[in-house]
């Protein structure tokens, strides 16, 4: 139908002609109620921000030379970010002669992560990064 006409329809139920597609061969229109649909539109934006979750990145620092009971501590705490749906980014600074035994940080972490008891996964392994270890866990899906 010729737009005229559209219009004319349009206009005769005190409704508007909204484009659709203006591109195509012959445009593709609709007859609506403009200021309803935006309002609805924006509506729906608002519910789906209200609806959204933001994932923080907590940190929690380990040491190399960590105790048993200090490790449960932080387990714990790892915990309960893991169950509040944050990521949790697990790090250790190593200082003078640690850095040659690098790989005594990343024994630490594997440990730390061992006493998760499986409600965490790797997303990063632990790697190390110039004076830092680094590993980053997420919360395991149940």
């Amino acid at each position: 139908m010729s737009s005229r006409e559209a219009q004319r329809l349009a206009d005769d139920e005190g409704l508007d002609l909204v484009k659709i597609s203006p591109n195509a061969v012959p445009p593709v229109c609709k007859i609506m109620d403009y200021s309803k649909f935006k309002y609805e539109q924006s509506k729906k934006e608002k519910e789906n921000r209200r609806n959204q979750t933001v994932v923080e990145i907590k940190e929690i620092r380990l040491s190399m030379t960590i105790d048993v009971g200090d490790i449960a501590v932080r387990t714990k705490q790892c915990l309960k970010f893991l169950e509040a749906g944050n990521k949790v980014k697990v790090s250790i600074r190593m200082k003078g002669r640690e850095n040659a035994r690098a790989y005594q940080g990343v024994k630490v972490m594997e440990d730390f992560f061992e006493g998760l008891g499986g409600k965490a996964v790797q997303d990063k392994k632990p790697a190390t990064e110039g004076r830092n270890i680094i590993m980053f866990l997420s919360p395991a899906k149940s």
